[in-house]
């Protein structure tokens, strides 16, 4: 399968992951099922393809839910960057995502916690405690729209002003 291809049924499975080896051959057209089957197996394989998951809005599951994006100032390590400092974040198991950044903060931390609390003494004790960081800012997130070019509101209403003359 061409790169462009691959690309393709990249982006077929990470809008829909339960789509079916099947159901992507047809989306495909040019491709048989075999050659699908091959090339996904080969994106898993290579760690492309890291894994499958499902967007959930957690406000409508858990009401002891509190997500933080955590912006974090770090002094880079000779020979390593931001690597190694990014690499002991991401161990924490409340920690959802770590990715480097441009702009005033060096790295940019999603952690997931029961209370506020619960974050402000991961921040505290565990994040600030690491060598390198110089600094943190934590936002608490209040309210979640739209998650991976997913809209998480209920309905399609629209929501616009009706304007007569």
């Amino acid at each position: 399968m061409t790169p462009e291809r691959q690309k393709v049924l990249l982006h077929l499975l990470e809008h829909n992951a339960k789509l079916s080896p099947q159901t992507v051959t047809a989306m495909l057209e040019d491709e048989d099922l075999e050659t699908v089957e091959r090339t996904i197996r080969e994106l898993e394989d290579t760690g492309i393809i890291r894994g499958y998951s499902a967007i959930v809005n957690w406000d409508r599951v858990e009401s002891d839910r509190i997500t933080a994006i955590i912006e974090v100032k770090v002094t880079p390590q000779r020979g390593v960057g931001f690597d190694e400092v990014a690499r002991r974040i991401y161990r924490f198991p409340e920690v959802q995502a770590v990715q480097l950044l441009s702009g005033s903060y060096d790295l940019q931390v999603v952690v997931v916690g029961r209370r506020i609390q619960e974050v402000a003494r991961f921040v505290s004790e565990r994040l600030a405690t690491i060598d390198f960081i110089q600094s943190t800012t934590t936002h608490f997130i209040l309210k979640t729209y739209k998650v991976d070019g997913v809209v998480l509101e209920d309905g399609d209403d629209d929501q616009r002003l009706v304007i007569t003359p």
